[in-house]
């Protein structure tokens, strides 16, 4: 096999996680394939259960561990590529992605899902990454069957996902709670160091780390910048906070990025937006974009407890 097999699976018990689960990681043993499972505990504790001692298995850090996507890729990058250079021409994975389910919003998440259908083809991959329909919501159950090119079944089928490509982009981005609010700073097509004075200001005396008050900066001076530069006017920057975390949002008139890797990929490029974003992913505590009722949106949250 070559490229990216990316294949869900959408179960209802445990029994069914495990019907459709332990057959694939065991065909996998079987062929001499390295199989890794990148599962949350509960998933993990189950196919221990079903698998016993199989030192063959290599258990990874559930998507879960990481707090971005960004860093998810860049972590499993390293390590296919890795198996790769060590010669296997098959690398079978089982892996979770968080979802509202587990109390984490899909925005971000649901990209990644869409990104690694470009960010892992240079493997030689079979991933299969199962949701539980007990707790996914519907729309990033569609959103699944929108990323996935293949189904896995209980019966044991492996089935084209009829709806693989449709309807992109996402779902809509979920406004953050903070936003139930007035927004503390409001700027239309103001100068990047306009805005980094005003965030600055506006940030004093929250409780944020050094590293984070520069973060907020930093992302506030980025998204403004992008949105001048590759948006379509006018540009809308916007500040909220409480006594710990700090949200910005920027909207413009454009399109928003066509690539789904952007910001969830490594890259060298600064004439496009690629870069900064990239940063943006792995420094803020959560990073929306997309497209909404006033334009596109781009959602960064730095402090606290991240996304509510």
């Amino acid at each position: 096999m070559t490229g990216f097999y990316h294949e869900t699976a959408f179960y209802g018990t445990d029994d069914d996680f495990l019907t459709i689960a332990v057959p694939f990681v065991e065909g996998g043993l079987r062929a001499g394939q390295p199989t890794l499972i990148a599962c949350a505990e509960k998933n993990t504790a189950l196919l221990r259960g079903a698998l016993g001692h199989e030192d063959a298995v290599i258990y990874l850090p559930g998507a879960d561990h990481y707090s971005r996507p960004a860093d998810a890729i860049a972590s499993y990058r390293d390590i296919f590529g890795g198996h790769a250079l060590a010669g296997a021409t098959q690398i079978r994975t089982v892996g979770d992605v968080p979802h509202p389910g587990w109390g984490v919003p899909w925005d971000w998440w649901g990209r990644y899902e869409n990104a690694v259908n470009q960010a892992f083809a240079e493997f030689p991959l079979w991933g299969l990454c199962p949701y539980d329909t007990r707790i996914t919501p519907p729309e990033v159950l569609a959103d699944v069957a929108r990323t996935h090119e293949y189904i896995a079944t209980v019966s044991g089928e492996h089935l084209p996902s009829p709806e693989f490509g449709n309807g992109l982009p996402l779902s809509t981005p979920v406004p953050d709670v903070l936003e139930l609010g007035s927004p503390r700073v409001t700027l239309v097509d103001a100068t990047p160091a306009a805005v980094r004075e005003a965030v600055s200001a506006a940030i004093t005396g929250i409780r944020l780390t050094e590293d984070s008050a520069h973060d907020v900066v930093y992302a506030a001076s980025e998204i403004v910048t992008n949105g001048l530069s590759h948006g379509v006017g006018p540009v809308r920057f916007r500040l909220w906070s409480d006594d710990s975390r700090v949200l910005v949002t920027v909207t413009d008139q454009g399109a928003g990025p066509a690539d789904p890797l952007a910001g969830l990929m490594p890259t060298t490029a600064t004439r496009s937006a690629g870069l900064g974003l990239w940063i943006l992913h792995r420094t803020c505590d959560y990073v929306s974009m997309g497209r909404e009722e006033d334009g596109f949106t781009v959602r960064v949250s730095i402090g606290g407890s991240g996304h509510t």
